[in-house]
């Protein structure tokens, strides 16, 4: 698992590192990079403290540091940190965690 260590998301963000798909297609054929979607599956590296209700209460997030959670395609925000390329979504851009 890849460490973040100077980065925490604020409130409800989390930030992802992509997981690379395969880069043959199911009947064998290469897929140069040019032609290859960004995947939407990543870990999760960071997560935010959560977000205050209108009554102050502090709701944490449902997803944990490790979790492999698949995400909105166009959602959140690519950014690069230390040289490395991540994703900061916000938590209802995840569209779920996998097992």
């Amino acid at each position: 698992m890849t460490k973040i260590v100077n980065f925490i998301p604020l409130k409800d963000r989390v930030l992802v590192k992509r997981i690379d798909q395969e880069e043959r297609s199911s009947g064998g054929i290469i897929i140069p990079d040019t032609a290859k979607e960004k995947p939407a599956e990543g870990e999760v590296l960071a997560v935010g403290s959560g977000v205050r209700d209108d009554h102050g209460t502090l709701h944490a997030l449902e997803v944990k540091v490790g979790d492999r959670v698949l995400f909105a395609k166009w959602g959140g925000n690519e950014v690069k940190i230390g040289g490395e390329e991540y994703v900061i979504l916000k938590e209802s851009d995840i569209l779920g965690i996998f097992k």
